[in-house]
């Protein structure tokens, strides 16, 4: 196990998977030829051309109608520690600045959205609080509009210049019809949110499963990058997963896959939020665990202490010996480790990340938890999936989020719907 931290920028420059999906026959080599270059951040013709196994020819043709449409530029570039008097070596970038997209995460205490440019590169970034409570629809229209001038004023834009927005959301979205079914930030069930988001705003709207896009994070600027297949497994208000398959997000059928947080652990056990009973996240999410702080504290079932302060007292009662709050942690530690071994189990992953908030208690990635899941995975005679620990900061979903955003461009300018328009 590997426990991470920092600031996902500093892993590689450039962002998107830096290795396109085997037999990629699907995308306009235009596209290609674009998101390789977004995802070296700085590369030549040549390479661009030995890397995608197209001739020269092709590559220049292409990169110089890029740079006349404004999303490449060249620049010149020397190998570290190069110092030869000769001219130095002509790479390709995105061009800084060029299209911007917002990306947006609501989220049950915080909102958090950054702006990016078609680049990748975040040029700003803000967060408003929110009471817990769920949100009529007209709420969360005032909630995503005031938080869209919030960054813009930041970034020094208006909302005019942005060229998208994509939207994280936790719960349940329909991926076909791309409609709300439910989700524990607002009221209303089966509820169109992207069709008035978007006549709001004015700009095309894309919208995900908060996991996903924290999936799409790893992938775009993360470990994820460099690897093929993986998955992020994430805890805090409630338990959501992601899953990468040959480089690409993994949603199912109906875009409502991996609801790794409502596999069942315990039969007629736990009331879980969604209305059944026994789900996986009915043990290890925050309302779970404060659920069971108010038992193990002797509080009243009334309004009071924080959700943070409940859960900082239940762990400091664990740490001290209490057995009742350290059971608490003991069973969903369990419990954890069975859902892991079958994540491990069901999908092969080169990599499972463990992140979101809860990650700053260490019960949930103890070894003792990382034993139990070795213990129940399949024993083929190989060593299980390495499991890493990515305890960033709120903005890392924001930035999934433009990364949502930032592909749906991309396709809109430069794959089959621009090329069909063109002939």
């Amino acid at each position: 196990m590997q426990n991470l931290s920092g600031d996902i920028d500093a892993i590689v420059e450039g962002c998107g998977p830096l290795h396109a999906p085997t037999e990629d026959t699907v995308r306009p080599l235009r596209q290609q030829v674009f998101e390789h270059v977004r995802a070296r951040g700085q590369v030549p013709r040549v390479a661009v051309a030995k890397d995608l196994a197209v001739s020269p020819a092709s590559v220049t043709t292409i990169t110089s109608e890029l740079i006349e449409s404004g999303f490449l530029e060249e620049v010149q570039s020397r190998k570290q520690g190069e110092t030869g008097r000769g001219r130095p070596a002509v790479a390709l970038r995105v061009r800084p600045g060029a299209r911007h997209v917002m990306g947006l995460k609501l989220a049950d205490r915080r909102n958090t959205a950054v702006i990016a440019d078609l680049s990748g590169q975040v040029i700003a970034s803000a967060a408003a609080p929110r009471e817990l409570q769920a949100l009529t629809l007209e709420q969360l229209l005032d909630d995503v509009d005031a938080l869209m001038h919030k960054v813009c004023a930041e970034a020094g834009l208006t909302p005019a210049d942005l060229s998208g927005l994509g939207l994280g959301i936790p719960g349940f979205i329909d991926g076909t019809s791309r409609r709300m079914l439910w989700s524990p930030v607002l009221q209303a069930r089966d509820a169109d949110i992207t069709g008035p988001l978007e006549q709001r705003l004015g700009i095309p709207v894309q919208i995900d499963n908060d996991a996903n896009l924290l999936t799409l994070a790893e992938l775009w600027f993360g470990v994820g990058r460099t690897i093929p297949n993986f998955a992020v497994v994430t805890i805090e208000q409630g338990v959501g997963m992601g899953l990468v398959i040959n480089q690409r997000l993994y949603r199912g059928a109906r875009g409502m896959g991996m609801e790794l947080g409502h596999s069942k652990v315990h039969l007629d056990g736990a009331l879980c939020r969604c209305g059944q009973r026994g789900c996986l996240e009915a043990y290890v999410a925050d309302y779970a665990l404060v659920r069971e702080a108010r038992t193990a504290l002797n509080l009243p079932d009334v309004e009071g202490p924080s959700v943070s302060s409940l859960l900082e007292a239940l762990l400091g009662q664990a740490k001290s010996g209490n057995p009742a709050a350290h059971s608490i942690f003991r069973r969903a530690g369990r419990y954890l480790a069975l859902a892991l071994a079958n994540v491990a189990n069901l999908f092969d992953p080169q990599l499972i990340i463990l992140a979101g908030e809860r990650m700053s208690y260490d019960y949930l990635y103890a070894n003792e938890t990382l034993r139990e899941m070795k213990t129940m995975a399949l024993d083929t005679g190989r060593a299980p999936p390495r499991v890493e620990i990515h305890a960033w900061g709120d903005m890392v979903w924001a930035r999934g989020a433009a990364a949502l955003a930032l592909d749906h461009l991309t396709e809109s300018m430069l794959g089959h719907a621009r090329e069909m328009a063109a002939q």
